[in-house]
């Protein structure tokens, strides 16, 4: 089924040009203390590092499909989701900071400043709530809300997983 929402949380630009010039930086101090091709080895292991690395964690999706709520590897199916609150930039700061529940499910990225809070039903899962980073939370938030109440988001199959899967920062 084709997803009614689907985001990834890749990082900004200006995250790959900051490490562009931290490659930069660190081959001009290599370049002056050891021959040039050792250099440029230490400055291509360092490129592909960062590359690697901001790959990685800006891999992770959002998406409503299939009667799921997907964020990261976690799931739950959408018969568990509730009250779906889009936030503010201060009120998601204030919902991952001083407010939040530390039984709470987080997928958060620090260049997005706008959340969704995703309240759950099931009465067999501790977790009260998954906060969720996005670009678009009124869209999700839509989203997750039509799809709960649909026939196949309220009744369909979905089990409650989301184990080892928070992300603070």
């Amino acid at each position: 089924m084709t997803p009614t929402y689907r985001e990834r949380l890749a990082v900004p630009l200006r995250w790959w040009v900051q490490g562009t010039m931290l490659v930069a930086s660190l081959w001009l101090a290599v370049v002056v203390a050891v021959p040039g091709v050792a250099a440029w080895v230490v400055a291509g292991l360092s490129v592909a590092l960062m590359a690697a690395l901001l790959l990685a964690y800006g891999n992770a999706v959002i998406s409503v499909a299939d009667g799921e709520l997907r964020a990261g590897r976690a799931r739950i199916g959408l018969e568990h989701v509730g009250a779906v609150e889009p936030l503010t930039p201060e009120a998601a700061r204030l919902a991952a900071g001083r407010d939040a529940d530390a039984r709470a499910f987080l997928l958060l990225r620090p260049y997005r400043k706008r959340a969704v809070r995703v309240h759950l039903t099931d009465p067999a899962d501790p977790t009260p709530y998954w906060l969720l980073s996005t670009r678009r939370p009124d869209a999700l938030a839509a989203a997750l809300t039509a799809a709960a109440a649909s026939p196949r988001g309220a009744g369909g199959p979905g089990p409650t997983t989301a184990q080892g899967e928070q992300h603070a920062g």
